[in-house]
């Protein structure tokens, strides 16, 4: 197909180049993401489950590390099992639908992230800070509010940022340099002006990305000088350990997120972006319920209630 006239038709499908390498490699690549996609999906399968079973668990901390985990479930499963398919020599491509999908469902789990992460820093706040008022500020009613208020914003969010990506005229080429449909790799396709684009990009991960960012730091600085003030050793380990999960997934995710559209489109590079997606998008949805359930003793010790109830009511079943 010319050039010409892929500039007079209108695009149907595009393809997503991926990971390019040697068969082996392509093999390669396939176990190892197959093995963080799987792992992504027992981990965070489990807390959620173990959390809704445990009733020690229905606490508001527990309630938002139930809504992360499963956001994490969809968040890698948008992007891996299309990934997965390509890899093993299936097609490539993706519908110009299925593209936009693929996009508006990401950047909904991306948005919804961001303002997860900040709320589960304000409940260690107050849980740290101001131990007294920390159920009647954190009840259950204003948990439900929270989480159904930042779940609604991350999806009106994508909403904008669909139509605007929906509406560019696609002639440069129908070739997506990413494993995924991405708005900076998209942008790079688009034969007309993307000036809103990229401001849109720019202003709400200004409002949604650095607010909360900002928001989850003015927490943790309080934080922390609230561990600082108590006396015993033991008791500022014990504070720590509440918090010190929450942070390592906070600075990973923010760090990354920030690297990826808090820039320049001049700057985009295909090697680096891959990358630093895999890291937010394929690593970190795999390792967070390594990192909140190893530091985290009330959740070991519930992740194996839950599974012990799982086994034996499956060997009653089957002696029935």
């Amino acid at each position: 197909m010319t050039l010409s006239h892929w500039n007079e038709t209108e695009v149907t499908f595009f393809i997503l180049l991926g990971f390019s390498g040697t068969f082996e490699m392509q093999l390669f690549y396939f176990f190892i993401f197959l093995m963080l996609y799987l792992m992504s999906l027992c981990g965070n399968l489990t807390i959620a489950t173990t959390i809704w079973v445990e009733n020690k668990l229905h606490t508001p901390m527990y309630f938002f590390l139930g809504n992360l985990s499963v956001l994490d479930i969809c968040y890698s499963s948008v992007t891996v099992p299309k990934l997965l398919v390509s890899l093993t020599g299936g097609s490539s491509e993706i519908s110009y639908r299925g593209c936009m999908a693929q996009l508006y469902f990401y950047v909904s789990c991306c948005s919804t992230e961001c303002l997860l992460l900040s709320v589960m820093g304000f409940d260690r706040y107050v849980a740290i800070c101001n131990p007294m008022h920390y159920t009647t500020i954190m009840n259950k009613q204003k948990c439900v509010q929270l989480a159904t208020g930042l779940w609604l914003t991350g999806f009106l969010t994508s909403i904008i940022h669909t139509i605007f990506t929906a509406r560019l005229p696609y002639c440069k080429s129908h070739e997506i340099s990413h494993f995924f449909c991405d708005l900076p790799p998209m942008l790079k396709l688009a034969c007309s002006d993307t000036f809103l684009n990229k401001l849109l990009i720019l202003t709400a991960g200004g409002f949604l990305g650095l607010s909360s960012f900002f928001l989850t730091l003015v927490s943790y600085i309080q934080i922390i000088s609230a561990i600082l003030k108590i006396h015993t050793k033991v008791g500022r380990s014990r504070a720590f350990s509440t918090c010190a999960s929450h942070l390592i997934v906070v600075l990973i995710f923010f760090g990354s997120i920030s690297f990826m559209y808090m820039r320049p489109t001049s700057n985009y590079s295909l090697e680096q972006d891959q990358l630093v997606s895999l890291l937010y998008a394929v690593v970190t949805p795999a390792l967070n319920p390594i990192i909140y359930s190893l530091r985290n003793k009330e959740m070991k010790n519930a992740m194996k209630r839950t599974i012990n109830k799982i086994y034996y009511s499956k060997v009653y079943m089957a002696n029935m």
